[in-house]
């Protein structure tokens, strides 16, 4: 897959990163960039340097991340993370920050899932097949998420792909199931779709804030 760079941003690749243990290596090192979305995916590193957009992109994500969060510390069913956690399948060859992820304790007493130490300290990547993972789409990332992602996502054995897409309105929110060859979409009911790894139905409803500007939020029964 080529590197994708957007025009105004320049990102400097290792001539060494040629592997996915090499490009590993490299996100553990001091001079790889802080901002960014930068994967290995398919034997090549994919690269999207463009600014995240506030209410399109930046703001769903943080919204599905702490009503998961909380939900899940509620009732004690795992960790969920926000887009800097490395998420690492190498039989699949993918390496990359999904938008959110969620690794239950079931997970990683059976070793579907191992959390693994950075070079320097602490511990900086999730190796294995997490129970949920959420992108939200961008003009740059709009191929990565809608197909290579939901191809290698499924290849890696992961639970569930959240789907977000708040470039138009209403904004479109697919829970994709494991079918027997590939992801299918959780069919909706009354607007709610069900997700059977949080046993609970949700929906992502837009609206405006005080000042005017979008404004989510994704319920839950």
């Amino acid at each position: 897959m080529p590197t994708m760079i957007a025009e105004d941003v320049h990102l400097s690749i290792p001539s060494w990163a040629t592997t996915l243990s090499a490009f590993r290596r490299w996100t553990d090192e001091a001079d790889f960039p802080d901002k960014g979305s930068i994967w290995w995916l398919r034997g090549g590193v994919w690269a999207d340097m463009s600014q995240e957009q506030i209410y399109s992109h930046l703001d769903v994500k943080g919204e599905i991340y702490s009503v998961l969060k909380n939900l899940n510390k509620a009732n004690d069913l795992g960790r969920v993370f926000t887009d800097g956690l490395l998420v690492t399948h190498v039989d699949v060859g993918l390496s990359g920050n999904p938008d959110a992820t969620f690794i239950s304790h079931e997970s990683l007493a059976s070793g579907q899932v191992v959390m693994v130490e950075g070079k320097h300290a602490g511990w900086t990547e999730a190796q294995g097949a997490p129970d949920m993972v959420l992108e939200v789409v961008s003009d740059g990332s709009e191929e990565k998420d809608r197909v290579t992602l939901r191809e290698d996502y499924f290849a890696a054995g992961i639970g569930e792909y959240w789907l977000v897409d708040a470039r138009q309105s209403p904004p479109s929110f697919e829970i994709l199931r494991r079918g027997r060859d590939q992801f299918v979409s959780a069919a909706k009911s009354k607007g709610w779709l069900k997700s059977t790894v949080f046993g609970r139905a949700f929906q992502f409803v837009e609206g405006k804030d005080r000042s005017g500007f979008p404004a989510y939020t994704l319920e839950f029964n």
